[in-house]
């Protein structure tokens, strides 16, 4: 009797668990299907934006936008965009909005000016500033958010123009699990190297050193090769030699490239960098640490803007040491 009984506990046990999958299984496939049923919030349709924005369309979101200096493209348009007239009102329409902006105050702006984002949040709703601003008032803008029942998570993002167009860009996220966890879907038709950093503010932090990263790296770059062309060697050939070997890059293959061939169409603008650098060294100033090499290079940007470079492309910072040499790359 007792083998008996244990055999029916365990039948039941069985049936119990398939019950359970079935029902997991069921709940995943409506998520998808909810997904696939979304619609989203994007506000900020610019260079990086507007492919970001495209690939949500093409995996069958609705995409609204509202607030914008310069019109969508008509590619977005002709695929379904859809407007709001004010980003209150897309907020109340949607339940995941996000931001891709220039610089802190346009994010400022959007959420908490007149009839902006946060006016029209309520529980549930997740706001994704995917630009890349100051840390300190992420934190702040993350605080006021959440005192509205919403949620709210920095996601700035790394790869440019062709990491956008790709759907390959970095994307560091700061945030809840649960908010992380939400978004997934949606960051994962964007990008491909996700990362929760941390809480709010981390993701901003991230995205900063990785400025630092690039900056350094790129002036490195423009030294090496400025060095190799005005002594003599053939620069393609020097980068070319270099690719192999422990100096090799991303930003040598990609950059070093520009600075020989002098296409500096950005890409990523002189203007942009300059003002995530001025992020590091506020941020520096504000941590009381020295960052040396991230001020020279910033001095350099500045060159470059002083020179009306300001629109090139960053790896166009190499103009400002060729002019110090006296001699160009090419």
């Amino acid at each position: 009797m007792r083998i008996q009984a244990a055999h029916h506990h365990h039948r039941r046990l069985r049936l119990a668990c398939r019950r359970t999958g079935r029902r997991k299984r069921r709940r995943h496939y409506q998520d998808q299907e909810l997904s696939i049923m979304a619609t989203i919030g994007f506000i900020g349709l610019g260079i990086m934006g507007t492919p970001m924005a495209r690939h949500l369309q093409d995996a069958g979101h609705t995409v609204v936008t509202s607030k914008f200096h310069i019109p969508p493209r008509q590619e977005l348009i002709d695929n379904g965009l859809q407007f709001a007239e004010t980003p209150k009102a897309l907020a109340e329409q949607v339940d995941i909005t996000i931001l891709m902006l220039p610089d802190t105050p346009d994010v400022k702006d959007v959420l908490f000016g007149e009839n902006g984002v946060s006016h029209g949040l309520s529980r549930g709703k997740l706001v994704i500033d995917m630009s890349s601003i100051s840390p300190i008032e992420t934190k702040e803008f993350a605080r006021i958010v959440r005192g509205t029942g919403a949620e709210y998570m920095d996601a700035p993002v790394s790869g440019g123009e062709v990491g956008a167009r790709n759907a390959s860009l970095s994307i560091m996220a700061g945030g809840t699990s649960e908010s992380f966890e939400r978004a997934l879907p949606l960051l994962q038709l964007i990008g491909k190297n996700i990362t929760l950093v941390g809480d709010c503010g981390d993701g901003q932090v991230t995205k900063v050193a990785n400025q630092i990263i690039v900056a350094l790296t790129i002036e490195a770059v423009s030294e090496a090769l400025v060095f190799a062309s005005k002594a003599g060697a053939n620069p393609a050939r020097v980068r070319e030699a270099l690719m192999g070997g422990f100096a090799s890059s991303r930003i040598l293959e990609v950059h070093g490239e520009r600075m020989i061939k002098r296409t500096f169409d950005p890409g990523f603008r002189i203007s942009l960098h300059q003002k995530d650098l001025n992020l590091a060294l506020q941020g520096a100033k504000s941590l009381g640490i020295s960052l040396p090499n991230t001020a020279a290079t910033q001095e350099l940007f500045h060159s470059c803007a002083a020179n009306g470079e300001a629109g090139l492309d960053h790896s166009g910072l190499v103009k400002a040491l060729e002019r110090m040499a006296n001699h160009a790359v090419a």
